[in-house]
Parts: structure tokens; sequence; C-alpha cells
């Protein structure tokens, strides 16, 4: 059974949460230590598979453009699976951008990561 409650950024499992937090400010470092060794991360249908492509990933995400990102909603799905909605303002087309970051967790870590456009 599926579980929607909003909740608060601190309510989310910590793997989620510093994940988050380190993504955020581009540190690919610290955000890549909370994936798992065969982590998948899908970005607007593009596909990162394993240490070196999802790696790389974090590193240029976004690096483009200047914005801003704000926690706007969250919900627990399962014990295993989280989903964050953030809000982006900034640089790149369109200006801003509304994304949920769907986790699959397993073992504390982040087995996969689908990123895509909030429905409206």
């Amino acid at each position: 059974m599926t579980q929607h409650t909003d909740l608060r950024s601190d309510l989310l499992p910590a793997t989620v949460r510093e994940f988050l937090t380190a993504h955020i400010v581009h540190d690919a470092d610290t955000a890549s230590s909370f994936l798992a060794e065969d982590a998948v991360i899908v970005d607007q249908d593009e596909t990162f598979r394993g240490r070196t492509e999802t790696y790389a990933f974090l590193r240029d995400a976004g690096s483009e453009f200047a914005y801003t990102s704000e926690q706007i909603g969250a919900h627990r799905v399962d014990d295993a699976h989280w989903v964050v909605t953030v809000r982006l303002e900034g640089t790149f087309p369109g200006g801003v951008a509304e994304l949920d970051y769907r986790f699959a967790l397993r073992d504390d870590l982040i087995a996969e990561l689908v990123i895509a456009n909030h429905p409206a």
C-alpha cells in the first residue's frame, strides 16, 4: 500500500537528506558516497549506471547554469521508496522547474534515483 504524506526534510532517511545536501552544493564526492556500487540514476530519460557514470553525472549535472533549489514536498512511498520534490530557479531554459527525485534505497544506500518533471 502506498502512503503519501508530506514530510519535513528532517523526517526523510538520513541517506536521502545527506545525498540531497551534497548534490545541491555540487559535492559529487560526498553525494556519490550515498550510492550503491551498482546504482542507477535516470535524469530526464538519460541513464547513468555504476560508480563511474553516476559520479560523472553528479559532478557535471547543472554545472553550466546558476540556480537555487528548494525542497517543496516529500513523501514516503514505502520503506524503500521516497519522493522529494525540488523547485529550481535559475539561468537554465525556462528558468523554473519542479522536479521529483524518486529514491529507491537498499541497505541504507541509494540503489536508484529517477529525476523527472513533477506532474502539474
